[in-house]
């Protein structure tokens, strides 16, 4: 049986624990320096080894590493995991700089192992569905995207103010933390952002100085999109609409709906997953990650891909400050994002 190393074993690596031990596929061992929080897990779920520090998990071999723990420590740790021989599934953002990068990309090569990057939307069923009906050209070119989305995080994230979340040094906002997820999104299904304005606040959530609402247009070639996004309304809701030269579709998460029409005359043609529960992607997404160890697949959000999604937020937080258009290019690994 394979096995997997899950770091950092908070709200977010608890559930991708959880969410492994539902393949069957693999032995799961943890590591956290939180004592506590290690022993409570190791006690509470199907773990064979518990480990204070990567230097003791390193004496054992592990198939897959799964980073779990704030973004500034993630691409170290994946360069200690590959080096191990190991491949590695990051939880998303893929980092808060981006100047080891180089160096992750250049180990990973040499060790020929896999580094994956956990946007788990790529893994809806809908949203797959419908990106196949959009490469085989039933859509034609996509045109206009819109995305709304906002829930209130105080229910969902009660911790926020004393976690990662707090501050941009360690991933935390609603940019890298909450709206790095639709664009990621944006891009798989349209293609990648070329340049966009955007702005952003601290409006509502108490205890923390970060933004919680940003709102952003882009360009994707040909094609325009825009992102509002907020951490403080009533409803947990996010509804995508992308208009194509043939037809329009909508995807509303929170409904767990897909809707399509092809003539204004049409009723809107419907799908949906009724049996999708809340861990249901993340282990949709592990068992994706299992595949790509042993060989029966491709990364779905490969290292590249993720670096494209942290080039978008820093472009947002440049945007920001210059108050004007950004070039996506304009971000190169070296880019030193404002809070440093």
């Amino acid at each position: 049986m394979l096995r997997t190393l899950i770091v950092g074993v908070g709200s977010i690596g608890e559930r991708h624990l959880r969410c492994f031990a539902q393949t069957q596929r693999t032995e799961l061992a943890i590591c956290d320096a939180n004592t506590s929080l290690l022993e409570r897990i190791q006690h509470t779920c199907c773990v064979t080894s518990a480990y204070a520090n990567l230097d003791a998990a390193w004496h054992d071999r592990f198939d897959l590493v799964v980073i779990a723990t704030p973004a500034h420590l993630h691409l170290s740790m994946a360069i200690a995991a590959v080096r191990q021989g190991s491949h590695v599934l990051i939880e998303k953002p893929l980092c808060v700089s981006a100047s080891d990068l180089q160096l992750l990309q250049a180990e990973a090569i040499r060790a020929e192992r896999h580094v994956m990057v956990g946007y788990v939307l790529r893994h809806h069923p809908l949203l797959e569905w419908m990106k196949q009906r959009m490469q085989n050209g039933e859509f034609g070119r996509p045109l206009h995207l819109q995305v709304a989305s906002g829930q209130h995080f105080p229910t969902y994230r009660p911790a926020y103010q004393s976690i990662y979340y707090a501050q941009h040094a360690t991933g935390g906002g609603a940019i890298q933390d909450g709206l790095t997820h639709l664009l990621d999104l944006a891009q798989w299904l349209i293609g990648p952002v070329d340049q966009l304005v955007a702005d952003a606040s601290h409006q509502q959530l108490e205890g923390v100085s970060v933004e919680d609402t940003v709102n952003v247009i882009s360009r994707h070639g040909s094609s325009l999109a825009s992102f509002a996004f907020n951490q403080y309304q009533a409803p947990n809701e996010t509804s995508l609409t992308c208009v194509c030269e043939r037809g329009t579709w909508r995807w509303d998460h929170h409904l767990n709906l897909l809707a399509w029409k092809f003539d204004p005359a049409e009723p809107w043609q419907r799908r949906t997953e009724e049996d999708l529960q809340r861990d249901a992607l993340f282990v949709r997404q592990a068992n994706a990650a299992l595949n790509v160890v042993t060989r029966q697949a491709s990364p779905r959000c490969s290292l590249d891909e993720a670096y494209q999604d942290w080039r978008v937020a820093m472009a947002i937080f440049e945007s920001m400050q210059r108050r004007s258009w950004v070039r996506v290019a304009e971000i190169e690994p070296s880019y030193k994002p404002l809070w440093n």
